[in-house]
């Protein structure tokens, strides 16, 4: 991993893109001179509902949510990772699939990670039923990329708990690991600093891991605490 700067944003993203886009865009103001990759947490552009996803849903390489994306890029000339939007599947134009898009700092699309692992589980909190396979479909790929920081696996969210998808993509090369997430608060609590420990000790690499903190309509609550942490589990 080359010593670069690299930046892990923290949202509450809502229903609106448009404030969404303002809140990343803020963030990025606020960095300091010499980061390279921003990092922004799953659902960063759009955290709503199902009909939402399909309303929003861009084939890769088309649209104003991706168009965005590229305009910050090139703006801040940063590499920028969008956590996760809603994408038209490539093999189902009828599904979705929920997918990290990685851009360089000229807006150009340099990775897509399609999440293989979906989040269909009951939770005691007001949400209760969570099923993400109602909406998507899951992905068929692993992606390890090369980025200005280092070599760069992908992931998002439930996949940390899947040790073997991290070990692959460790065979791979990866010498760093983003979870862009959005985990419960019931679940954030109880797991999510062991597991990004564990998957980091257990790789010998760097888990880059921005998340969603806060309320998100009715129902929603997300546990936030933003991590990055090295191959001996330090914070």
């Amino acid at each position: 991993m080359k010593n670069a700067n690299i930046a892990l944003l923290q949202l509450c993203s809502g229903d609106r893109v448009r404030d969404n886009l303002a809140q990343i865009e803020q963030q990025i103001k606020q960095l300091n001179a010499g980061v390279k990759l921003v990092m922004t947490p799953e659902n960063a552009l759009l955290f709503a509902d199902a009909a939402a996803y399909r309303q929003h849903a861009e084939r890769e390489g088309e649209g104003p949510l991706q168009q965005a994306v590229r305009d910050l890029a090139r703006r801040y000339g940063v590499w920028l990772l969008v956590g996760s939007m809603p994408l038209i599947s490539r093999e189902d134009p009828q599904r979705l699939t929920t997918s990290s898009l990685l851009f360089d700092e000229q807006g150009e699309l340099r990775a897509r990670y399609d999440k293989l692992h979906m989040f269909d589980v009951d939770i005691n909190d007001v949400h209760t039923h969570y099923r993400e396979s109602d909406t998507y479909q899951h992905g068929q790929q692993l992606t390890v990329v090369d980025t200005p920081v280092g070599r760069l696996g992908m992931t998002i969210c439930y996949d940390l708990r899947f040790p073997g998808l991290y070990q692959a993509l460790r065979d791979r090369g990866a010498e760093l690991i983003s979870v862009p997430s959005a985990f419960t608060r019931v679940t954030g609590e109880a797991h999510w600093e062991i597991l990004l420990r564990a998957r980091a000790i257990e790789n010998q690499c760097v888990i880059l891991a921005p998340a969603q903190v806060g309320r998100h309509g009715q129902t929603r609550r997300t546990w936030g605490h933003t991590m990055a942490v090295d191959g001996w589990g330090i914070l």
